[in-house]
């Protein structure tokens, strides 16, 4: 079996598909010709239809990940290919991320090293005070497994009320999960305090929140997002942190990955960026080479995945 790792994945995982699998690992010149490939582990990489036609042997491709975006489903399902991915693995690392990404923005702390580097006189400055997010409403756009977690956290650590907008979530699971469903984006805009995206990206997600959402927000507002890039309008987002219709905002993914310091986003003050690290900490890139690794060697011996993606 012969198996290309496009991209690194934990050295335990590795040495897992290494005792099973001849492995194509991502410094060799030959990682990128699938030709003679079972299997192929990517991250972000982009498996294409033409990549896929060009290896008659490939049986299986894991993503080191949740999204799915830039793996060519159609031609996979055409060609009899299988794809697994990983859609628990990372949910704790990227919802603790959500946090930190809400409490760095409600506090300035992007803005507040800019006035420590640039010298300064004296200690809280009034145009650093943010804003305490104990108590507040928290809105989530989407409310799959890292949504969930996050409700959790957020409920349970610093007693939010959890507002949701999700076309697939019932009422009555709502209920069940202590949170407040809403009909509309919209509406659920217009109650939230924080907004944190996940969810995927898909035509019907795509530009999801643009300068009609915004305008909905409240002027204290901040929103976070570890969805993909293209959810979130950011030529919209931009003008709403200028106009400050917005309090502040993060994002841990962009349209352009990785994005560049031309990136007018990134030359604001109220608006904190990150390196798609959401689950990028040491326990989760742990569970999921190792369960992407299972999976993958799971399909080449003929047997059932744990999480295979349906299309």
């Amino acid at each position: 079996m012969r198996v290309h790792v496009i991209e690194p994945i934990h050295e335990s995982a590795m040495r897992k598909l290494r005792a099973e699998a001849e492995v194509v690992s991502w410094d060799d010149p030959e990682k990128n010709d699938l030709s003679l490939a079972d299997a192929v582990i990517v991250r972000a990489a982009p498996i294409t239809r033409e990549q896929i036609l060009a290896a008659p042997g490939l049986k299986v491709i894991g993503k080191h990940g949740v999204g799915v975006n830039a793996i060519d489903l159609a031609t996979a399902n055409e060609k009899g290919v299988a794809v697994v991915y990983t859609p628990l693995s990372n949910v704790n690392s990227v919802a603790e991320l959500v946090f930190g990404l809400i409490l760095a923005s409600a506090r300035k702390l992007r803005d507040n090293m800019e006035h420590i580097r640039g010298g300064i006189d004296r200690i809280a400055p009034p145009a650093l005070t943010g804003l305490e997010i104990s108590d507040k409403n928290l809105g989530l756009v989407g409310f799959g497994n890292i949504g969930a977690r996050v409700a959790q956290i957020a409920a349970n650590g610093f007693g939010m009320a959890v507002h949701v907008y999700d076309p697939y979530l019932d009422v009555n699971t709502a209920k069940s999960r202590g949170v407040h469903l809403h009909s509309t984006l919209e509406g659920m805009l217009r109650e939230a305090d924080y907004i944190s995206v996940s969810v995927p990206l898909t035509e019907a997600t795509r530009g999801l929140l643009g300068a009609a959402q915004f305008a909905c927000c409240k002027p204290t507002a901040v929103i976070v997002s570890t969805a993909r890039g293209g959810v979130i309008d950011e030529a919209a987002l931009y003008e709403a942190l200028v106009n400050k219709t917005i309090f502040g905002a993060a994002s841990d993914v962009f349209v352009q990955e990785p994005p560049t310091m031309d990136t007018p986003l990134l030359q604001l003050p109220n608006f904190i960026g990150t390196l798609h690290i959401g689950g990028s900490t040491h326990e989760s890139l742990v569970r999921v080479g190792n369960t992407v690794v299972d999976d993958v060697l799971s399909v080449l011996h003929g047997e059932k995945p744990r999480y295979p993606y349906v299309v």
